[in-house]
C-alpha cells in the first residue's frame, strides 16, 4: 500500500516519491535527531490544517426542526389543527407558541448539552510523544505536521501516517482494513493512522496527517457514547403503565360526555393533552443535560468520561479493584538502595539499569533508574544505544545493545527470576536473592534484578535495585471514605506479594493473595470462587489476564465491579468491567476500551466519580415521584370532576400550560442539590412506586377538597372560564409546591434548592398568578381572594400534610440509603 506516500513533502513536493525514512525526513526538511523546531511546526499547521478529518456535522436548522417530530409534538400539532378547525383563535395561537417555546427550550438546551459533550471529545485526543525543539514532548495529535519525528510505543493508536526509523513493530491495522492478522513494520515501513501497536518499539517520521492519511481517519481517540440507560428502561416501563392507566380513564370520560352530549371535537382535545400528561415531555432534555453537567463537573476535578452511562453505573458500584502503582501509591519509583553482586559495585547496579532504560517511553521504573544515575553523576557520556526492547508483560524485562567505545554490550533489568534464569543461576543463588528481595518487600520496596553481557558472553548478574513507591497521603482516607459508602476496595499489582502486603497493611485493606493461588481458587465452585474474591484484600504478581477473571468472577455473584487498568493487555478487563477506569497515563487503548480516563492520580477521582452518579440517580428519582404522583393527581382530578359535576373543569389550554409549565421546571431538577446516598443504588423502584402513588392520591383528594370548597365559596360553577383558571391554579401550585418537597427526602426544609431550580419554581409561580389575575383565552382572571385560596391551600396541605406523610412513607417504604 502507497498510503499517504502520495502527498507532497512539507519543503514542496519532490520530483519523485521519497523511499525510504531517511530520504522522507530530507524531503519534509526535518532531523531524527532534533526533529521540527515550533516555528517550523506552526507554519505546517497554518498551511496543511490540523492532523484530524473535519466531521460532518448537522446544520442547526435541521435539528431544531427534528423538535417537531415526536409524540408530544404531534399531539400539540393536532391540537393546533383542532383550535383552527373550531376557530378557537385564542387557543390556536397559545398552543402554537407553546410549540414552538418546547422546541426552543429543548433545542437551547441539547446544544448546552451537546457542546459540554464536544468540549469532553477535545480532551480525549490521542497523545503523541513528539520530538520538537530538540526535546521529547507529550502534544495532543492534532498538533502533528508532516515532518514530525515521533516514538510508538506497545498500546499506542498510530497517530498519524509514519515511516519507521529505527525500531521494529507489530500493528493491529483490523480498524482499517479488518484483517485481524497482525502486521510487521520493520525501518523503512509505513504505519497508518488509527493502527494499535501490539508490540515492539519504534521512531518515526510523520509523512500524512489529517485527510491526507491513507485511511483518512481522524486523530480523535475517543467518540462520546451514549448507550441507552438502564433507568430509561425501567422509566419507559413505568411510563407505558400510566399511558395505560390515563388512557382508560379518557376512555371513560370520552364516553361519558358523548352521551351527555358534548361534541366529540370539544371532547377531543383535553383527551389529548390529559394522554400527553403521562408522556416525559421534558425526561430526554433532563436525562442530557443532567449526565453532560455531571460530566463537566467530573473533568474539572480530573474525570473524563467516555461513556455517558458511566455515572449511572458508577452509582450501582458496589466494588473496585485497583491498580497499586498511581492509585493507591505516588506512582514516583525512588530507587533507594542497590546491592552488587561481588565484582561489581553500586555504581556499576545503577549505571547499567539506566542504560537498559529509555526517556522517551517515560515509563516510572525507568525513570527512577535515569534521575538516579544524573543525581548521581554516573553517567557516561561515550555509551550510545543502539538496539532497545521495552518491557512487556510476556519477556517481564526490559533490554538494551549499548555501545562503548569499540565494545558491544547487552544491559538488561527485569524481575528476579526472569533475570535470574537467563544468567544461570543456581537454586542457592536465586533462593539468597529471593530471601534479599523479601526484605525489602517488607517495606513496601520493589525489587529488579540487573545484568549485563559483553559481546556474546553469558549474561551475569549485576545485582538488585530497591524501589519503592510509597502510599498516597490520602489513600487509606479515602479507601476509608469508600467504604463508608458500601463500595469495597481490592488492591491489584504485579509486584510481589510481599510488596503488596507493606501496601495493603498501611491501608488496612487485608490479606494480599498471590495470583498463582488466585487462579487455582478460580477452579472451585462459582460460590466458592466470589467468597475467595470478596475475602482478600488484594491480589499480588498478576497479569492482566487475571484481572479480567476477577471482574467476571465478582459480576457472576451479582456485584457492580470497577476496574482501573492502563496497559493494552487491560483493555479485555476495561471493557468488562461495567465501570472501566483508565487511570493517568494510561494507554491509547486502554482510554478507549474504558468508560471514565483520570487524568490525576489517586482514589480522589474515583470517590468523585461515585458522588455524582448518585448525584444524578437522587435527581432521577425526584423526577420519578413527581411524574407518577402529577400524572395521578391531573387525570383523575379532570375525570372525576366531570363525573361529580359534568362539567370539565380545565380546557385543554389550560392542561397544555400546566404540562409545559411544570415539565420544564423540573429540567432545572438537573442542577439541584441533593445529597448522594451511602450505599450502592439499585434499579428496583418497586417501593418508590408505590410511595409516590399513595402521594398522588393524597394529592387528589385535597385538590378535589379544595375544589368543592371553592364551588360552593365562590360560585364557579357559574363560569366555565373561571372555573378553568382556578382548577389550573390549583394543580399548578401543587406541582410546584411536591417539587420542593419530593426533592428532599427528609422534611423539606433540611437542604436548600439550587439556585437555578429555585428561580425557575418562582418564575412559573409568578407566571401563574399573572395568568390567573389577568387571564389568557379561555382562563378568565380570578379574584386575589381565589388565587389566594388556590396558591396558600395547596401550599399549606403540601408542607404541613403531604411533607411529614412522604418523610413517613420513604422511611417505612424503601431500603435504607436508597433515598437519601
Amino acid at each position: 500500500m502507497s498510503g499517504s506516500d502520495g502527498a507532497g513533502a512539507a519543503a514542496g513536493p519532490p520530483q519523485s516519491l521519497p523511499h525510504t525514512a531517511l530520504e522522507w525526513l530530507q524531503a519534509l526538511e526535518s532531523n531524527p535527531h532534533t526533529g521540527l523546531s515550533s516555528s517550523q511546526a506552526a507554519e505546517r499547521i497554518a498551511r496543511d490544517g490540523a492532523n484530524e478529518v473535519p466531521q460532518r456535522r448537522v446544520r442547526a436548522s435541521v435539528l431544531f426542526a427534528r423538535k417537531f417530530w415526536g409524540l408530544s409534538a404531534w399531539m400539540l400539532e393536532l391540537i393546533v389543527l383542532l383550535s383552527l378547525l373550531l376557530h378557537k383563535w385564542a387557543d390556536f395561537c397559545v398552543a402554537l407558541a407553546l410549540l414552538f417555546v418546547n422546541a426552543i427550550l429543548s433545542f437551547l438546551q441539547e446544544r448546552r448539552a451537546t457542546r459540554a459533550v464536544t468540549s469532553l471529545q477535545r480532551r480525549l485526543q490521542v497523545s503523541a510523544r513528539v520530538l520538537r525543539d530538540r526535546q521529547w514532548q507529550q502534544l495532543p495529535a492534532r498538533e502533528l505536521v508532516r515532518g514530525d519525528v515521533i516514538r510508538l510505543r506497545i498500546g499506542d493508536v498510530v497517530p498519524a501516517d509514519a515511516r519507521i526509523l529505527d525500531g521494529e513493530l507489530r500493528v493491529d491495522q483490523s480498524a482499517l482494513t479488518g484483517e485481524s492478522r497482525e502486521v510487521a513494520a520493520l525501518a523503512d515501513g509505513t504505519v497508518y493512522s488509527a493502527s494499535i501497536v501490539r508490540s515492539g518499539e519504534a521512531t518515526g517520521v510523520v509523512v500524512g496527517t489529517g485527510i491526507g492519511t491513507y485511511f483518512g481517519k481522524t486523530a480523535q481517540l475517543v467518540a462520546i457514547a451514549r448507550p441507552r440507560l438502564h433507568v430509561e428502561d425501567v422509566i419507559s416501563r413505568l411510563v407505558s403503565w400510566l399511558f395505560v392507566i390515563v388512557g382508560v380513564q379518557v376512555v371513560l370520560a370520552v364516553v361519558l360526555a358523548s352521551a351527555a352530549g358534548y361534541p366529540i371535537l370539544e371532547i377531543l382535545p383535553l383527551s389529548l393533552v390529559l394522554l400527553m400528561s403521562a408522556i416525559p415531555v421534558a425526561l430526554p432534555v433532563m436525562f442530557t443535560v443532567s449526565m453532560a453537567l455531571g460530566s463537566i463537573e467530573l473533568a474539572k476535578r480530573g474525570v473524563l468520561v467516555t461513556r455517558l452511562n458511566a455515572a449511572e453505573d458508577a452509582a450501582s458500584m458496589d466494588i473496585v479493584c485497583a491498580d497499586k502503582t498511581g492509585t493507591l501509591t505516588m506512582n514516583r519509583l525512588e530507587l533507594v538502595k542497590a546491592e552488587p553482586r561481588p565484582g561489581f559495585t553500586e555504581a556499576d547496579v545503577i549505571r547499567i539499569g539506566a542504560l537498559a532504560s529509555n526517556e522517551s517511553d517515560q515509563d516510572p521504573i525507568d525513570l527512577a533508574f535515569l534521575r538516579a544515575v544524573r543525581a548521581r553523576g554516573l553517567v557516561v557520556p561515550e555509551d550510545q544505544t543502539i538496539e532497545f526492547s521495552p518491557f512487556s508483560p510476556r519477556t517481564r524485562r526490559t533490554e538494551a545493545v549499548i555501545l562503548r567505545g569499540e565494545t558491544i554490550m547487552r544491559v538488561m533489568k527485569g524481575a528476579i527470576h526472569t533475570v535470574a534464569e537467563l544468567a544461570n543461576l543456581g537454586p542457592a543463588e536465586v533462593a539468597a536473592l529471593d530471601a534479599s528481595a523479601e526484605r525489602n518487600a517488607s517495606e513496601g520496596a520493589r525489587i529488579l534484578a540487573v545484568a549485563a553481557a559483553e559481546g556474546s558472553a553469558g549474561w551475569r548478574l549485576v545485582g538488585t535495585a530497591a524501589l519503592l513507591d510509597p502510599p498516597r497521603p490520602d489513600s487509606a482516607r479515602l479507601i476509608e471514605e469508600l467504604r463508608a459508602m458500601g463500595v469495597a476496595v481490592k488492591m491489584l499489582t504485579g509486584d510481589s506479594v510481599q510488596v503488596g502486603q507493606a501496601v495493603s497493611n498501611t491501608l488496612r485493606l487485608g490479606d494480599v493473595v498471590r495470583a498463582p493461588v488466585l487462579r487455582a481458587a478460580l477452579d472451585a465452585p462459582r460460590n466458592q470462587q466470589a467468597s475467595f474474591v470478596l475475602s482478600s484484600g488484594g491480589f499480588a504478581e498478576v497479569y492482566p489476564e487475571d484481572k479480567y477473571l476477577v471482574v467476571r468472577v465478582l459480576q457472576a455473584a451479582g456485584h457492580i465491579v470497577g476496574m482501573t487498568g492502563d496497559g493494552v493487555n487491560d483493555a479485555p478487563a476495561l471493557k468488562q468491567a461495567e465501570v472501566g477506569i483508565a487511570v493517568q497515563g494510561s494507554t491509547d487503548v486502554a482510554k478507549s476500551a474504558a468508560s471514565v480516563v483520570l487524568t490525576t492520580e489517586g482514589l480522589a477521582c474515583i470517590v468523585d466519580l461515585v458522588k455524582n452518579g448518585r448525584a444524578i440517580y437522587q435527581r432521577v428519582l425526584t423526577w420519578i415521584i413527581n411524574k407518577v404522583s402529577r400524572t395521578i393527581l391531573k387525570s383523575g382530578f379532570v375525570v372525576i370532576a366531570f363525573l361529580a359535576t359534568g362539567k370539565f373543569v380545565i380546557s385543554a389550554l389550560a392542561m397544555v400550560l400546566l404540562v409545559f409549565m411544570t415539565d420544564f421546571v423540573k429540567i432545572a431538577l438537573s442542577t439541584d442539590r441533593v445529597r448522594p446516598s451511602q450505599k450502592p443504588e439499585t434499579w428496583d423502584i418497586g417501593p418508590l412506586v408505590k410511595v409516590a402513588v399513595l402521594l398522588g392520591l393524597l394529592m387528589l383528594v385535597e385538590s378535589l377538597g379544595m375544589l368543592a370548597i371553592a364551588w360552593r365559596t365562590f360560585g364557579l360553577g357559574q363560569s366555565n372560564g373561571r372555573l378553568h383558571t382556578f382548577t389550573f391554579l390549583t394543580l399548578l401550585f401543587f406541582a410546584l409546591c411536591s417539587i420542593l418537597s419530593i426533592r428532599e427526602r427528609r422534611a423539606f426544609w433540611a437542604s436548600r434548592p439550587s439556585w437555578l431550580l429555585a428561580v425557575a419554581l418562582a418564575a412559573d409561580a409568578c407566571l401563574g398568578v399573572f395568568l390567573g389575575r389577568f387571564g389568557l383565552a379561555e382562563l378568565h382572571p380570578i379574584s386575589y381572594s381565589e388565587i389566594g385560596f388556590a396558591a396558600i391551600g395547596s401550599t399549606l396541605l403540601t408542607f404541613a400534610v403531604n411533607d411529614p406523610i412522604k418523610t413517613y412513607l420513604i422511611a417505612h417504604n424503601t431500603p435504607p440509603g436508597d433515598l437519601e
